[in-house]
């Protein structure tokens, strides 16, 4: 049902597997993890589902250069800038603060990849994105305007499908999920997953642990998240109404704040690398499973379910949290 009008950009399906030390540390659960790390662009990340539509979309309307906008480590920058040179687009990243001297994290690799970078604050005052793209339009490019994260109803597709590549991967393993726990930021992959759970009869809960980003306005988000489900509903035109009951989302360890990282998440990157080999980042995929292991410590779930969490990639912003990591 998905539309298949999208540019390729990452190599798909990406691995399902049981974490087989954590499922026997936590024995009364069977633990999955489904590797959204691994889509292979720029280091993968669970941005190449969104853009492979967005850039679809903009080579579709005759653009020829990619703008948005992210925090100075934003992972959804890194991975436009490598889509964009795929495509052959142009890339202009607006980052959160001022320029910095140091090129390291996704920094150095948004230098890398040859996108263009600006920063909000200016000597002049402050440079915003509809300021950045009057900008380019009047260097005689045109450009096509992606959100924050990459999320919005065109985005959320690459989601909605991601749910039919893990329902085809569930019935070639017998396995049936009863959780699914994620990183929930800009509201996209969130809102993706739940129309992908309506679309294919995904039976799994859907679990997303917040991380306190308020990048989207003064619209919660929960609210954001229904906003772009039910666009994506109206896109798709299937009759569906998404409200706030289908949405779970978990804001409980948000107290320190969005990108400020506490002892719960340097504790967390260290449980699964060295029990599984596998790296998370501080910021979302960190705080996700920080929310997963309370819960497991917890009891929150039935016991013997099968649960999933769901890498949403990340790893690049580690060198620059490097010394409170170790």
């Amino acid at each position: 049902m998905i539309t298949n009008n999208y540019f390729e950009l990452g190599f798909f399906p990406t691995p399902l597997h049981r974490l087989n030390r954590l499922s026997e540390h936590y024995s009364d659960y069977n633990i999955y993890i489904k590797r959204d790390d691994q889509t292979g662009l720029a280091l993968g990340g669970n941005k190449t589902r969104k853009l492979e539509y967005l850039v679809k979309d903009a080579i579709d309307k005759g653009c020829d250069t990619l703008i948005t906008y992210g925090a100075a480590q934003s992972n959804h920058c890194r991975q436009t800038a490598a889509a964009a040179a795929i495509a052959g687009l142009g890339c202009h990243l607006l980052l959160k603060g001022s320029a910095t001297p140091e090129l390291n994290g996704n920094i150095l690799l948004d230098k890398l990849l040859g996108a263009n970078i600006h920063w909000t604050e200016q000597p002049e005052g402050l440079l915003t994105p509809e300021e950045l793209i009057k900008r380019v339009k009047l260097s005689g490019k045109k450009p096509y305007y992606i959100p924050i994260g990459g999320s919005n109803e065109i985005g959320s597709l690459g989601y909605a499908r991601a749910v039919l590549e893990l329902k085809q991967q569930l019935f070639e393993n017998i396995l049936d999920i009863d959780y699914i726990i994620f990183s929930s930021s800009s509201g996209g992959t969130h809102a993706g997953l739940l129309v992908g759970k309506y679309l294919y009869n995904l039976s799994s809960e859907i679990i997303g642990i917040s991380n306190g980003k308020d990048e989207m306005g003064k619209t919660p988000l929960g609210q954001q998240i229904v906003d772009i489900a039910n666009k994506v509903a109206a896109l798709l035109k299937f009759d569906k109404l998404f409200t706030l009951d289908d949405v779970i989302l978990n804001s409980d360890y948000n107290s320190a704040g969005y990108g400020v990282v506490t002892r719960a998440e340097v504790d967390a990157l260290h449980l699964l690398a060295q029990k599984e080999g596998i790296i998370l980042d501080p910021v979302y995929t960190g705080r996700a499973f920080v929310g997963l292991i309370d819960c497991l410590e917890k009891g929150n779930f039935k016991k013997g379910s099968n649960i999933l969490f769901w890498h949403t990639g990340g790893a690049p912003a580690n060198f620059h949290y490097a010394k409170q990591l170790v």
